[in-house]
């Protein structure tokens, strides 16, 4: 049964590594841990793909039925939401799903500071500019600043280009509110499949506490609280996000 890693942006699958690590020496074989890079965000833009909350939903539910059998669908920031999008729409492609933004579904939601810089025509396109058109060294600090393990952070840092920041400006921008509470309005559709919410008490970008309970149980979700650990919580703490994982997976 493969596990199967999502990420988000501004990332890469290597922020994937220290947890993948730790889920080896649990007993995971590396050959059944399997990463996936969204389009623009570690792997090509393909010409005709607009980078939208709809079509990285598609892209995921495509390069699932390829697997041929169900799967653990593990996400992180918007790799989360594409996560919860096919939960809701394709459930016969998992066994299982987990994510850490399921509050964004939350019809209360407000899209943090940043997103709302990059849903703003000319704002985004500046701010995009200057952070993906920073040095290497510019955007490690940045990372490490927002509480990624710095050794993480370089490898992300090489590979963050012009082509990651279209594909964000043109992801957040599809997601403009109210499209993610419209979203979040079958919420129901996920338990179908058992579900893991993942709560990192210091990430203050994907809603309030209240909004991420009150979604997850909507979801149908066990919710997992990750104590003192942040937006990236797998390269804070990797030991205790893969004793999450593996504790779910035991049991569903």
């Amino acid at each position: 049964m493969p596990a199967v890693f999502v990420h988000g942006n501004p990332e890469t699958a290597a922020v994937w590594s220290p947890l993948l690590t730790e889920l080896d020496r649990a007993g995971s074989p590396r050959a059944g841990l399997i990463c996936l890079s969204p389009p623009g965000f570690g792997a090509p833009l393909p010409a005709g793909f607009g980078a939208t909350v709809g079509e990285y939903r598609d892209w995921l539910i495509g390069a699932l039925e390829d697997f041929g059998e169900p799967v653990d669908l593990v996400g992180h920031d918007w790799g989360g939401a594409h996560v919860l999008n096919v939960a809701m729409n394709r459930p016969d492609l998992l066994r299982s799903w987990a994510s850490d933004v399921v509050g964004v579904f939350d019809r209360d939601y407000v899209w943090h500071e940043l997103a709302r810089r990059w849903q703003t025509p000319g704002d985004g396109e500046a701010d995009v500019a200057e952070r993906f058109g920073a040095t290497v060294g510019t955007r490690t600090r940045l990372l490490v600043e927002r509480g990624m393990s710095r050794s993480v952070a370089e490898r992300l840092a090489a590979e963050q280009d012009e082509t990651m920041g279209r594909a964000a400006l043109a992801l957040y921008r599809s997601a403009a509110q109210p499209v993610m509470a419209e979203l979040g309005r079958h919420l129901e559709q996920a338990s179908r499949r058992p579900g893991l919410s993942l709560l990192a008490t210091e990430d203050h970008a994907v809603g309030t506490d209240p909004q991420r309970r009150r979604a997850s149980r909507r979801a149908g979700a066990r919710v997992e609280t990750l104590d003192g650990l942040g937006h990236w919580w797998m390269t804070q703490d990797p030991a205790r996000g893969a004793r999450a994982l593996t504790t779910f997976w035991a049991q569903c």
